[in-house]
């Protein structure tokens, strides 16, 4: 695999099933017109969120590196970010969420490598690097919020998902690329739309990934922090925003505090929000993270994390109170009349493991057809299995070389010899091994002889359950990148032409070689041929304005025509004010 980030103190901890997301940024493509969109945005933000924005936001600009007039090369940033235990990698749009928040986990950002259309100046609905470098990076110079961004990553990765999770998010991300494409038809865009909305009405119960993406939401991406009444900005989405950054201060927006009801509170990134969350500090969004992870399968294990495990249709692990974990997709749990799990049952590759650690001789070459155990204490015996003593094993008959029959208070029966059994390095006791083994619950058979040994886990109760392998070796990568990829923009030639204009502008102010001569070639060109430009409008009068040339007068002229398309008013009048 071609290795397309730097290897440093943080990326070299990544794990390899993560690096497939990882993409090359692609600078080269980046237009001068997505340059100066760049420009214009930062110079905005600055200006505006210097005032609105958490203390955090303007000097984690200068700690990050990040510049205001040009794009960051990810190579620049990995080599200041690393300052503060981060790093940065370039993907391709959305990622899965589970990835997006395992890459949090390890200190890393993922930064989506598109860049915003002019057309989306204010807002888009898809990741893009203005979003991920100059929203995301600048907070996380903030130490206090830097742990909690990685607490985060660490607890998310750990959240069940539903069937459902994974078809939202694909259908996200395939309205997100086609709102951002200008190539895209109506057609396709209002289809993609429907799909989603379709989705959001009939999601039913929320999963734990959905509502912990909801805490996210309201936390990373568009959380104010302070007072209600006297709300700063620090959420990502907010910072990179030019638009809802100074919507979202508006009282027409609704500030509400910050706790733990925000997790069933849904979003849509479609359109502004109509309300928000506002936490007291940093320190509050720790609180309410682990009041949310005490919910969480993880913690409280049980009936519900399997039948989580089960609805999610895809690798999970549960752990027994021995301390062995399973790790494989679940398919089937039978529970008592207390609502108790007595027995599980996986389908397909399985792996058993402790401490994070696959237990040798039980990799998935050796359960490639699915594995099952029973759950609970034995019936009449008020010592469970894993609390035995050698003494007490011996006086209940089990031990090698004895054929026993096992019957638990649920109901589950089973019956073989005993071969062996597996401890865990203080001796307490993992896995009971059989041969001609039989287990039954009722009238169904549930293992028989002929399927060959059978490993019996030991443990009274399942205390956690969560998304994938316990191990992350046990299991070839599952985990598949998505099909739909961001669409590669095609320029016509005269796109391009104007692009070239962009780019003339940008070197004569980066060389310092501006003339008026030049100037006024450039204008009427774009008067010509590209009328409707505001952007590059602006930049000439900029340019025009600070060494004081006659034509400023023309352009400035020019720009207050364009203003009468109110698409691009208040984005004209933001640029005259800046370049007072």
């Amino acid at each position: 695999m071609i290795m397309h980030f730097q290897l440093n103190d943080v990326t070299k901890k990544l794990p390899k099933h993560l690096h497939k997301f990882i993409v090359k940024q692609p600078y080269d493509e980046y237009t001068a017109q997505n340059q100066a969109v760049w420009r214009y945005v930062m110079r905005m933000n600055v200006n505006y969120l210097r005032k609105v924005a958490h203390k955090s936001y303007l000097e984690g600009l200068d700690k990050t590196g990040i510049s205001i007039d040009e794009i960051p090369h990810m190579e620049g940033m990995n080599r200041i970010l690393k300052d503060i235990g981060w790093a940065a990698v370039s993907v391709d749009g959305f990622i899965p969420p589970n990835a997006f928040m395992e890459f949090q986990a390890y200190n890393v950002l993922v930064i989506a490598s598109d860049m915003r259309t002019i057309n989306h100046i204010e807002y888009t609905p898809a990741p893009d690097i203005i979003h991920e470098a100059a929203g995301h990076a600048p907070i996380i110079a903030n130490p206090e919020y830097a742990e909690y961004l990685r607490r985060f990553g660490e607890i998310g990765n750990k959240a069940i998902s539903s069937a459902k999770d994974y078809e939202m998010y694909e259908a996200i991300r395939l309205l997100s690329i086609l709102k951002e494409n200008p190539n895209a038809t109506e057609k396709e865009i209002q289809e993609a739309q429907n799909a989603v909305e379709y989705l959001q009405e009939n999601m039913g119960e929320l999963s734990e990934m959905a509502q912990i993406r909801n805490l996210h939401w309201w936390t990373v991406e568009y959380g104010l922090i302070g007072t209600v009444e006297q709300p700063k900005i620090y959420g990502a989405g907010l910072l990179s925003s030019i638009g809802e950054s100074a919507w979202c201060m508006q009282e027409k927006v609704k500030k509400v505090p910050y706790t733990i009801e925000a997790a069933n509170i849904n979003f849509d990134i479609t359109k502004p929000q109509p309300q928000l969350f506002v936490t007291p500090n940093f320190a509050h969004l720790s609180l309410v993270l682990e009041q949310f992870a005490n919910t969480m399968a993880i913690r409280k294990g049980g009936l519900k994390g399997i039948q989580k495990l089960i609805n999610s249709k895809n690798l999970g692990t549960i752990e027994l109170s021995t301390g062995i974990q399973i790790s494989g997709i679940f398919t089937e749990v039978i529970e008592d009349d207390n609502g108790k799990p007595i027995y599980f049952k996986t389908q397909g590759n399985t792996a058993l493991s402790n401490r994070d650690k696959e237990l040798i001789g039980h990799g998935i070459e050796h359960h490639k057809k699915g594995y099952g155990s029973p759950i609970g204490k034995l019936k009449g015996i008020n010592i469970a299995i894993e609390n035995m003593s050698p003494r007490d094993l011996e006086a209940y008959q089990i031990y090698e070389g004895k054929r026993i029959t096992l019957v638990f208070e649920g109901g589950v029966k089973v019956e073989g010899n005993v071969i062996t059994g597996t401890r865990d390095l203080r001796g307490k006791i993992l896995l009971i091994t059989f041969k001609n083994c039989t287990v039954t619950y009722k009238d169904k058979i549930l293992f028989q002889p002929n399927w060959g040994l059978y490993h019996m886990a030991v443990g009274k109760e399942v205390v956690s359950a969560y998304s994938g392998a316990a191990d992350i070796n046990s299991f070839k990568d599952i985990t598949e990148v998505s099909k739909t990829k961001t669409h590669k923009i095609k320029y016509t030639d005269k796109e391009r032409e104007l692009y070239t204009l962009y780019s003339n502008v940008r070197k004569m102010r980066a060389k310092k070689t501006v003339t008026e001569e030049k100037l006024t070639v450039i204008y009427n060109q774009l008067k010509n041929n590209f009328s409707n430009d505001w952007l590059l409008f602006l930049e000439l009068y900029e340019l025009a304005l600070q060494h004081n040339f006659s034509i400023q007068q023309e352009l400035l002229v020019a720009l207050q025509k364009l203003k009468c398309n109110k698409s691009y008013t208040k984005l004209i009048e933001n640029g005259l004010t800046l370049c007072q």
